[in-house]
């Protein structure tokens, strides 16, 4: 073997331990928060000691910022451009993997205090998503939606509605179909009045037959 084969046999071996620890910190957190993941913690459970584990991240801070990074890459499109069907398939994709969206959550809702590690990474992200996701509402819908608001106003509805609905569903999934319920969301945006026969139809109830002939009480 020549020493270009070893230093690149090494390399990959390094960036399989690399995601090994990443899989294994994903764990922790949505264990037992960011706070309670302790690096030796997560050093424990891929089978090494925590200078070791310094070895490959520096810092709890480091290993923090490559999870979420990691998180990314997962739910990348690949030419960049989501489109409001492939942001319903990503809400159906989350509902099978409780752990991920549990782990994003927690650092998320841990994040909003001034001292986290994490506050930079999440004003960044959401500064792209709303850019992003008004984007999508633009190609879908033009200058306007359906309802009157531009995209950029709406933007921040969608980004709110998708986290919002991972924390009730987290909170009670049996109660709260979030696929469906994302769905229902997109039918408001579309200004879509749904069946007209639908017995949660507030105008269907309580209707006389003949409106016009009923008599003043």
């Amino acid at each position: 073997m020549s020493y270009g084969d070893g230093m690149g046999t090494r390399t990959a071996r390094s960036e399989e331990r690399r995601a090994e620890i990443l899989r294994a910190a994903l764990e922790v957190i949505a264990e037992r928060g960011y706070r309670g993941a302790t690096l030796g913690a997560v050093a424990e459970r891929v089978g090494l000691t925590q200078q070791g584990l310094l070895h490959y991240f520096r810092t709890k801070e480091a290993l923090l910022v490559a999870v979420l990074e990691e998180r990314d890459q997962w739910d990348a499109v690949p030419d960049g451009r989501w489109r409001l069907d492939l942001l319903a398939s990503l809400v159906e994709y989350n509902a099978m993997r409780p752990g991920i969206v549990q782990t994003f959550s927690a650092l998320l809702g841990e994040s909003v205090t001034e001292d986290h590690p994490a506050r930079p990474y999440f004003t960044q992200r959401y500064g792209n998503v709303r850019e992003s996701m008004a984007s999508v509402l633009r190609t879908e819908y033009g200058a306007r939606l359906p309802g009157g608001l531009t995209p950029e106003r709406a933007a921040p509805l969608l980004v709110a509605v998708m986290d919002g609905l991972q924390y009730q569903w987290l909170l009670d999934p049996e109660s709260v179909d979030m696929p469906g319920a994302f769905r229902d969301f997109l039918a408001l945006i579309e200004g879509d009045p749904g069946d007209p026969g639908d017995p949660g139809d507030p105008g269907d109830r309580g209707a006389p037959d003949d409106a016009g002939d009923a008599e003043p009480g």
